[in-house]
């Protein structure tokens, strides 16, 4: 019989709640947890030149779109987060806004991503995986016009809900 102590996924003392007692990687029990109301916010910019911010404002990127594609992009990373991240949980999301603008006078795009649900567990990650989903597709949609496109910072805003409460950034 195996022994339990080497087994047992006990509670770790060493403070990261995604790791075992031994540093194994570990999915977070939220059973116990209740289904509370939370939501975060998080944004990110990329840096796309003149050409670029030209070419997504006139419409002629010739892959398309690029705004509709980047939003329904980023929609789609918020609902398979889980699926990318190794140790997030798959959640209901209960809503996603994903908003796009384009600066002309500083050549970038920023993209916001809102994310709801009702669940054990937040939505950070899902947001900002919003986030980067939508700002690599705007580089994959545009990167024939110019590589030199540059993405960041990606930030969370805001969230609340949960056991830890409400979290702002400093602006």
């Amino acid at each position: 019989m195996a022994d339990p102590k080497k087994t047992k996924a006990s509670s770790p003392d060493h403070g990261f709640s995604h790791l075992t007692a031994k540093g194994s990687a570990r999915m977070v029990n939220v059973s116990e947890k209740a289904l509370t109301h939370r939501v975060a916010l998080a944004e990110g910019t990329i840096t796309l030149g003149p050409k670029i911010t030209e070419a997504i404002l006139d419409e002629k990127v010739k892959k398309g779109d690029v705004l509709a594609v980047a939003r329904v992009a980023g929609i789609m990373g918020v609902k398979n987060t889980s699926r990318t991240i190794p140790l997030c949980h798959p959640i209901f999301i209960s809503a996603c806004d994903l908003d796009l603008e384009v600066d002309p006078k500083t050549f970038t795009l920023k993209a916001v991503c809102k994310v709801t649900t009702d669940s054990q567990t937040g939505v950070e990650m899902e947001a900002l995986n919003g986030v980067m989903v939508a700002l690599l597709t705007v580089y994959d949609m545009c990167k024939a016009l110019d590589k030199g496109m540059i993405i960041g910072p990606i930030k969370l805003l805001e969230k609340s809900g949960g056991k830890s409460g409400t979290y702002q950034a400093e602006s």
